[in-house]
């Protein structure tokens, strides 16, 4: 009994010892960066290439004159090192106005105690995390077809806006899927809504290298023609999209290998023509279908943002927009909030069954459907 009370108290201390020291590091990070003029810098909940990502707390979250929410997430680099971030604003300043994009609040500087000065941008806080988080959490499970639908619905919506205002994201993934609490008609479901623009270019930007193979984003989620040709359009957003639903839809990435893949090997399987990802048995015929739309190789057959609104996938959800949606007002200990994989170290880089019926890409333009390709415009 004694061992036991023995074994219980060394727990305990533990456990107190490791929450000291994590809140001596989060107190090493606020005097480093320091706190806005309005906020206070929380926990640390993201870290990348680009700098790192906090939480922050309102100082005084009842006045009637603040402009910002009760919390945000504040992405902070050193001054001298914070170009991507600062070109995120300019590309957040540009797509302001969709409920499916993540909102900018703002950026500001601020002086550390050792006189260093950071940039931070501040940013809608995703209190569900990412939807990698959502996927993560259910253990190689799918979601159900009715959350991939809504998910699915709200992540072409808004890069619709994206591609309407002649950017391409370039960077699509469930880490760049944040999933903020939200108030529906009867419902309490978080909304998801696409984040890190960092690696977002102008379409007429988007220029093939002709020098060298040239392509920006993370490996798993890139399209066939940026691997081998460095071209990123819009629709290389749309296979992003493509490999964002197989993945909710089969609990598992569309390049899965019981072995970890390198990133070369990565690449070599989305060239190898020969070598295509098959759908699941438990798959709707719309899921199939919109996936064929996503995932065809032939970039002039792959549908638009646009088009996939209206397929039959997507059709018959409740959009999405301005008015449906009522922002949280939930106040958090920003101490007590974990780190996420919203921000992880796996950041996008700029770098230099047998049945034919279920191959995805046995779909092309001319194949019949259970819709009219020709019908839709852009």
């Amino acid at each position: 009994m004694k061992s036991e009370q023995l074994k219980t108290n060394k727990r305990s201390l533990l456990i107190e010892n490791m929450y000291e020291v994590k809140r001596s590091k989060q107190e090493d990070w606020k005097k480093r960066y320091g706190d806005g003029v309005a906020w206070l810098r929380g926990a640390m909940i993201g870290r990348g290439n680009f700098g790192c990502v906090f939480a922050a707390n309102l100082k005084n979250p009842k006045s009637r004159y603040s402009s910002y929410p009760p919390v945000m997430a504040v992405k902070s680099a050193e001054v001298s090192a914070s170009g991507s971030i600062q070109k995120e604003k300019e590309v957040m300043d540009n797509l302001r106005g969709c409920p499916n994009v993540i909102k900018c609040f703002g950026e500001e500087t601020t002086v550390g105690d050792n006189g260093q000065m950071v940039y931070n941008l501040l940013l809608e806080y995703g209190s569900g995390g990412t939807l990698a988080d959502l996927v993560k959490s259910l253990n190689g499970e799918r979601l159900a077809e009715i959350e991939v639908r809504r998910y699915a619905r709200s992540i072409v919506y808004g890069l619709s806006h994206i591609h309407k205002r002649g950017y391409v994201h370039c960077d699509l993934k469930p880490e760049n899927v944040l999933l903020v609490s939200g108030c529906r008609t009867g419902t309490g479901e978080f909304v998801a809504k696409i984040g890190d623009l960092g690696l977002a270019k102008r379409v007429n930007h988007v220029k093939k290298n002709r020098l060298s193979c040239y392509w920006r984003g993370t490996p798993m989620y890139l399209s066939p023609e940026a691997v081998i040709n460095g071209v990123q359009e819009p629709s290389a957003d749309i296979w992003a999209v493509g490999c964002i639903v197989f993945q909710m839809l089969t609990g598992k990435p569309i390049w899965f290998s019981d072995q970890d893949l390198g990133i070369e090997e990565i690449l070599s399987r989305i060239c190898d023509e020969n070598d295509m990802p098959f759908v699941s048995s438990g798959m709707s015929d719309e899921a199939v279908s919109f996936l064929k739309g996503c995932l065809c190789r032939k970039v002039m057959c792959r549908l638009t943002a646009n088009m996939l609104l209206n397929h039959p996938f997507l059709k018959g959800l409740v959009e999405d927009n301005v008015n449906e949606i009522e922002e949280s007002h939930e106040v958090f200990d920003i101490y007590a909030i974990t780190s996420s994989s919203s921000f992880s170290d796996d950041d996008g880089e700029d770098a230099d069954g047998d049945d034919d019926d279920d191959d995805l890409w046995s779909s092309c333009c001319s194949d019949e459907s259970s819709y009219n390709l020709s019908s839709w415009s852009e």
